[in-house]
């Protein structure tokens, strides 16, 4: 398999490709009195889902492109403190976040100049095809329980 055909299938798959959904299709026209509604049995609100995959993906692009980056405490540090967005604006700039990290995880991938198999030099063996691989997995894996709320919710209509 040749390098590019393998930046195309890492990028379908970030990009919500597959049996994954799309981040823009899961959080789409989602109602804002939504965002901190809780479910029986759920522990998380749509707000902490959203919070931890955006400091996840930041951590995971972070470390793959700058060897000063230190990652935040686990596992506090990868969730946010409340159930509810603090002010009205968190939620659309945690989307904005979201979707910057994303593109530029993609442009990561896309750049001819990354060796995507070599070791990330700060790393313990790590490369970028394995940090992208993860970032697509997290991502899949949360969008499938915003998916799962949202049903809950009855605020899905597929």
């Amino acid at each position: 398999m040749s390098d590019q055909s393998v930046r195309e299938h890492v990028l379908y798959l970030l990009k919500g490709g597959g049996a994954h959904i799309g981040f823009e299709q899961a959080i789409a026209d989602l109602p804002e009195e939504l965002r901190a509604a809780k479910v029986t049995g759920v522990t998380h609100t749509l707000w902490r889902l959203l919070e931890h995959m955006r400091i996840c993906q930041w951590d995971i692009l972070e470390f793959s492109r700058n060897s000063d980056h230190v990652s935040p405490e686990f596992p506090d540090g990868y969730w946010p403190a409340g159930d509810a967005p603090p002010e009205s604006k968190s939620w659309s700039d945690s989307v904005d976040a979201f979707r910057d990290d994303l593109q530029a995880m993609i442009d990561l991938v896309t750049n001819q100049a990354v060796d995507l198999l070599a070791p990330i030099p700060h790393g313990d063996g790590q490369t970028i095809l394995r940090e992208a691989l993860l970032l697509a997995d997290h991502n899949a894996y949360h969008l499938g329980q915003i998916v799962f709320l949202r049903r809950c919710l009855d605020a899905w209509d597929e």
